[in-house]
Formats: structure tokens, sequence, C-alpha cells
């Protein structure tokens, strides 16, 4: 088995040192704060060159990039390969490997799609990016963490796009559910009221996805579905009822601009794949 370091221990940074130890990797960690490797089947060092230098492959897991570089030691690093798991954006994780390069560190960028109690287990999803040679080495190390795990191509801020992708529908989603909820209280309406219809129509959200990514990824927006029109109409309709309850419209409002952008341009009969290709 190999050896592997995890610098940073909160939360999350626990949870990865313990699943590389319960893969019987040797395990070794450091902390700026003493005390929070309670619990764990690791090497614990004083300072964060010597747990770097115990390892030919080093995991930091901090709060972001700038935090990372003010712990790592360059020197130490040398020749080793340093898997940055902070989180941040692309631009940031790009930044982060031209530094990595810059000291002779071999980088890859990661982000982890989980919560601390999924860590090595299956619904652990986990994305890299950065050179696949320096990749493929420790893969299987890595595998200890999640076996659903993706190298996404050698750009180092992939991963990081990735994730800033899906998060930006998450929250944008969940902006959405509670909006709903605040409409349908204005209109007395109870939360646990709505819930399961909205989960109900929610239910074609999969095969949407779906059926957008064709659309974007063929550059072709037929309305058969329903066109931009169309969609304008239903979300005048909504703001509508927002507004005469004098809420805040700023997120559908927007996306209502989007709409009205595309059929100013033409595009008023297509889909609303379209929006992504303005």
């Amino acid at each position: 088995m190999t050896s592997v370091t995890v610098l940073g221990l909160g939360p999350m940074g626990h949870a990865l040192a313990a699943a590389f130890a319960a893969a019987d990797h040797s395990t070794t960690v450091w902390n700026r704060t003493p005390g929070k490797e309670n619990g764990l089947d690791a090497a614990v060092a004083g300072t964060a060159a010597e747990a770097i230098e115990a390892s030919p492959l080093v995991v930091v897991c901090v709060r972001d990039y700038e935090v990372a570089q003010t712990i790592l030691d360059t020197d130490a690093l040398k020749g080793r390969t340093l898997v940055n798991v902070s989180g941040g954006s692309p631009r940031q994780a790009r930044a982060m490997a031209t530094w990595a390069e810059t000291h002779g560190i071999d980088y890859l960028d990661g982000v982890i799609v989980a919560t601390t109690d999924a860590i090595g287990g299956p619904g652990a999803t986990l994305f890299y990016s950065g050179p696949a040679d320096v990749y493929e080495p420790h893969r299987s190390t890595l595998s200890a963490l999640g076996k659903n795990a993706h190298h996404l191509g050698d750009d180092p801020g992939r991963a990081a796009a990735f994730d800033a992708s899906l998060q930006d529908m998450l929250w944008t989603s969940m902006s959405g559910v509670i909006h709903m909820f605040t409409l349908a209280k204005a209109e007395h309406i109870d939360a646990t009221d709505i819930a399961g219809h909205a989960k109900a129509l929610l239910g074609f959200f999969p095969d949407m996805i779906d059926f957008l990514a064709e659309q974007v990824a063929s550059d072709r927006f037929p309305g058969d579905a329903g066109t931009l029109t169309s969609t304008a109409a239903t979300m005048d309709h909504i703001l509508d009822a927002i507004r005469a309850l004098d809420l805040d419209n700023g997120v559908l409002s927007a996306a209502r601009a989007d709409v009205q952008r595309a059929i100013d341009a033409g595009h008023g009969s297509e889909g609303f794949g379209r929006l992504a290709a303005l």
C-alpha cells in the first residue's frame, strides 16, 4: 500500500485521512491547530514540511487555495504529487497549477461532491483534473476516498469548472424552491401542502436535462416541445402573481429578460435550450 499525507483536518480532511487509513494506506496528518487528529489511525507530523516529506502523495484540504499556499512547503513538495481538494474557481485552480509547475511540483486539482459521512463509500463522487500521467499512478490510492472518481482531463481547471456548473444549477434551483414557498405562503398555501406537488412536477427534470443537453450539444433548438414565445407568456403570468404580492422578482425577471433577448434576436419559435447559445 502507498503512504499518503493529508494536510488540514477540518471535518472533510479528517474524513479523507480516515478513509485512507481504513484502506490500509500508511497515513500522515498535519493540522495548524493540534488535537484534530483524535480518532485517526495516522502518524501526526509536527510541521507541514515533515508531513509532506513522509509521503509521495500529499492531499491538502483547507478553506481555499490561498490558505493552501500559505501552509505548503515548496521545497518539501518537489518530486511529490500534490492533490488540492480545497475547492475554488476554475481560474484559481489553473493559477494554482501554474504555481505548482513553477516550483517543480506535480499537481492535480480535485473536487469532492459528497458529505463527510459518504467519503470512502460508493456514494462519494470525486472529480480530478490535471495531467493523466500524474493521476494514473495514484488512481488506486485515491480510490480509497470513493470509487465514483472521474479524471476529467489535463486542464487543471476542469474539475472546478464541472463543480461550478453543477453548483450553479443546484443553488439556482434551491433559490427557486425557496421562492416557491414564499409565493405559496403569501397565497396562504402551507409549505407541506405544496411540497409533494413540487416533487411530482420535477419528476420530468432528469429527462429534461438530457433533452436540453442534446439541443445544446447539437446547436439545434427545435421548439416542438414549447417555444420561447410561449415560455415568455408563462413567465409573465407568474411574474404578475409575484408582483401583485410585492415579492422579490429578481431571479425570474432575469430569466424572463434572457428569454426576451432571444425573442428579440429572432429565436422566438425555438426551444428553451437556445438560451445557452446566446
